[in-house]
């Protein structure tokens, strides 16, 4: 159940204590009936549109016997040594190392154990940021990583930014990727890191238009929809219709549901099934996943259905679902979906105490080291790199 926002003295006139019980209590309605409409679809057999003639065969399979390499000792290291030396200093602040901050899951090999340097940058990567779903359609209230860019910049690294469509189909944000990409100066070296539908996004431009292998270095993947979400799958096609349909100014519509249907598990393995990554580009993966009291109160729902079929999910994406074929393991971010890329919190306290209840998590440590790492792979395997 939610608890009750505090008043702020510094809200205006109209977030008064009456008001705000009054959005509590419509807030907890909506809720319970977002998780009745779920947990009625996750008792039955199968979602109405099921097609099993669309779902190719698959397999669950340990990385070790899925050609994924493991990276979590070394990336542990360097978000360690990123936390130790600034993380104080960086948003989201608190006393967070790699232990609480990242799961430990069976077989995380040792660290290298050799020194991990932070000082600033001189391999002139430029990292660019793919957001996921709706993500155009609240990017004035948050941006992915947007707390973690400026550290970024201050350690000798270029950004930028992507912004795809909110609510259209993965195969038309594929292009808008492309133009972003190739609009960039032609020296650049560029790390794409992307959260969520944007990983998917990001996949099928670097298939669809081979040209970005020149410019693409690395994609990194955090809470990647790489699999689908069995959310797409289940969730009442009358809501997936509804949040596609509604007008809103931030972001356009898309036609019919395509945006959903990108992330539905038959259309992704088919597309996996069929569409090879280019080789010459590097691909690694953070998969996160938290407790049930560590999900924020609106994906509380969500959580309740994947947890039926595993745990280890995030509110909307498994972990499972999350690696990137042949990619490297960095590690498992002990957040939910929204919280391990999205910082809504720190500028919108009102979602912060009532809707997005757990949405803290150390970002900007999380994109340094994995930058880090990245930076490391390049330097330590040049043969390979594009």
């Amino acid at each position: 159940m939610l608890s009750h926002p505090p008043r702020d003295p510094a809200l205006p006139g109209p977030f008064s204590t009456a008001r705000l019980s009054r959005i509590k209590t419509h807030v907890r309605h909506g809720l319970s009936a977002m998780a009745a409409s779920l947990g009625l679809v996750a008792c039955s057999a199968m979602p109405a549109h099921f097609n099993a003639a669309a779902v190719p065969p698959s397999i669950l399979l340990a990385t070790a016997e899925a050609g994924i390499t493991d990276g979590r000792g070394r990336f542990r290291e360097l978000f360690d040594a990123v936390a130790n030396a600034r993380g104080a200093q960086l948003p989201d602040a608190r006393p967070m190392d790699g232990k609480d901050a990242l799961w430990r899951l069976a077989g995380e090999p040792a660290g290298a154990g050799t020194p991990v340097s932070l000082g600033k940058s001189t391999a002139g990567l430029t990292v660019l940021i793919v957001p996921g779903l709706l993500a155009e359609c609240v990017a004035d209230k948050s941006k992915a990583f947007e707390d973690g860019v400026a550290n970024l910049q201050a350690q000798g690294y270029k950004t930028g930014y992507i912004q795809t469509r909110g609510r259209q189909s993965s195969e038309r944000n594929a292009g808008i990727v492309r133009d972003a990409i190739l609009a960039r100066p032609e020296s650049e070296k560029i790390i794409l890191v992307t959260h969520s539908k944007g990983t998917v996004d990001s996949l099928e431009a670097l298939v669809a238009f081979p040209e970005l292998t020149r410019r693409v270095l690395a994609v990194v993947s955090v809470a990647g929809a790489v699999n689908g979400s069995p959310i797409a799958d289940v969730v009442p096609q009358s809501l997936v219709e509804l949040a596609e349909s509604l007008k809103l100014s931030s972001c356009a519509k898309g036609q019919g549901t395509e945006a959903v249907d990108s992330l539905r598990r038959p259309a992704r393995l088919r597309w996996l099934a069929t569409h090879p990554l280019p080789p010459a580009v590097r691909y690694y993966s953070l998969a996160a996943f938290a407790k049930p009291e560590d999900i924020s109160a609106i994906l509380k729902p969500f959580y309740a259905v994947l947890s039926r079929t595993d745990p280890l999910n995030d509110s909307l994406v498994l972990c499972s679902d999350a690696i990137i074929p042949g990619s490297t393991l960095l590690g498992y971010p002990n957040a939910d979906h929204l919280a391990v890329a999205m910082p809504f919190a720190q500028k919108n306290p009102f979602l912060a105490a009532t809707l997005l209840t757990k949405n803290h998590y150390p970002r900007a440590v999380l994109l340094e080291a994995a930058i880090r790492y990245v930076e490391e792979d390049l330097q330590a395997h040049p043969a390979s790199a594009p």
